[in-house]
């Protein structure tokens, strides 16, 4: 039974990725193009002065089920997933870790190194690899079909310029960039509709996102105090602090649970748990 946990548990985000109409050809020279340059970096970290940050996002009590997605009209894609079919993927726990939770420093950096490659997301088996991804401001995101059958991909930022590009078979590679911090941008197939997947861009390289097992590492974050964050598609964001020193290793963990899934929200209106107390704030942007 969902609720709107006002006191000790708040009933947090359901992110709706909204399907635009449309698109564009798809060919390795996406809109990133004219995007503009990605403004310049402040100078490399001294690998002396920083640590790392690592912690699990757990998950207690009773599991929500999710649903099977019904794939009989892409056979190909189907066959991917074995007897079981495939389910959907917005609550992924084992072990008592969840799984796709973007946790990322949010307050407290000053400076940051030039992003590093390309970040990559692939659309296999009729769906968006990773599920959530992370990647820096201005840094070229490789979008990629491995799938021999029309995928269009449909992102809808707030504060970024959005796109929508087709990619009608296996091979195609587009890639795209988001110029300023937003977190989360939604991504979905318009062709698919069960397709969707998350990018949080943020304009530093010290973000992860959780594994299977709810773990991260986010390494060579300079010595400092910071406010961390984790966002998960359902449960909306936690805040905790955090101090990193020279060559240690910090620690932050989450604690979710099934009761606190509830009330839609916007994308860019998240409310937000104040980790280890029972205060919520509530940051809306219209």
């Amino acid at each position: 039974m969902r609720s709107h946990f006002w006191n000790r548990s708040a009933a947090l985000l359901a992110v709706a990725a909204m399907a635009a109409c449309g698109g564009g050809g798809g060919s390795s020279e996406g809109a990133a193009d004219d995007a503009g340059e990605a403004a310049p970096a402040a100078a490399a970290v001294d690998p002396s002065t920083v640590g790392t940050i690592s912690g699990t996002a757990n998950f207690g009590g009773m599991v929500p089920t999710m649903e099977a997605i019904d794939m009989s009209a892409e056979a190909d894609c189907a066959a991917g997933y074995g007897a079981d079919g495939p389910m959907a993927q917005n609550v992924l726990v084992s072990g008592g870790g969840l799984a796709n939770v973007f946790v990322y420093l949010s307050e407290g950096v000053s400076g940051a190194p030039a992003a590093s490659g390309a970040a990559e997301l692939d659309q296999e088996n009729c769906r968006y690899m990773p599920h959530v991804l992370g990647v820096q401001s201005g840094q070229d995101i490789e979008i990629s079909n491995s799938d021999n059958l029309l995928h269009n991909i449909n992102a809808t930022p707030t504060e970024n310029r959005g796109f929508n590009i087709s990619q009608p078979r296996a091979g195609i590679t587009s890639t795209q960039r988001f110029q300023v911090a937003e977190v989360m941008v939604p991504v979905r197939c318009d062709v698919h509709g069960w397709m969707q997947a998350y990018i949080g861009v943020v304009d530093h390289p010290y973000f992860a996102v959780t594994g299977a097992d709810g773990s991260y590492s986010i390494a060579n974050v300079p010595a400092g105090d910071y406010t961390m964050t984790a966002w998960h598609e359902e449960f909306g964001t936690m805040t905790a602090s955090v101090t990193v020193t020279a060559g240690g290793m910090a620690e932050a963990s989450f604690d979710y649970n099934g009761e606190m899934m509830g009330a839609d929200v916007p994308m860019a209106g998240a409310l937000v748990i104040e980790h280890g107390t029972n205060r919520i704030r509530v940051e809306r942007t219209q």
